[in-house]
């Protein structure tokens, strides 16, 4: 596994960082929606079309697995994660639906060095999926575990 690139010192509050676009592709989002959220606005034409959506849209937690891959995509994996404890907040103010085009981004909203682990840092996160670049469609606020350079295997100390 390759050394991390992106530190708990890499990620102040009040950075923003763009994960990228993704492109909602239908039969994913229904083997996704039939699998693990069969209700009918999410798995039938002729019933979504009668529903408040009025079509075929994407779970909600479809939509967070397309921002938690931009995610991973463009900063877990090549960071130094050690996971996450949880958040407070997660919406879907908007529906999806096949072919929208998303951006997936996200916001440090605050950061700070554990007291009891001081070689952990702590972020708070806002992730959020926008698609046409003004309707939000996702948002979640969560804490990320990252390891902290200084602390990092072979450092210097001093």
């Amino acid at each position: 596994m390759p050394a991390p690139e992106v530190w708990f010192e890499d990620l102040p509050a009040g950075r923003r960082i763009v994960l990228g676009t993704v492109v909602v592709d239908r039969d994913e989002m229904l083997a996704f929606n039939r699998r693990f959220d069969p209700q009918p606005f999410h798995v039938d034409d002729e019933a979504a079309r009668a529903s408040l959506f009025g079509g075929l849209c994407a779970s909600g937690w479809f939509t967070a697995s397309l921002w938690m891959r931009c995610y991973v995509d463009s900063v877990l994996s090549r960071s130094a994660s050690m996971g996450s404890p949880g958040g407070d907040e997660i919406a879907w103010p908007a529906p999806v639906f096949p072919g929208d085009r998303l951006e997936a981004g996200m916001e440090i909203v605050a950061a700070r060095v554990s007291a009891s682990r001081p070689q952990l840092g702590l972020i708070t996160l806002r992730g959020t999926l926008v698609r046409d670049g003004s309707t939000e469609v996702f948002r979640s606020r969560f804490t990320g575990m990252f390891g902290r350079r200084e602390h990092e295997p072979g450092a210097a100390t001093g």
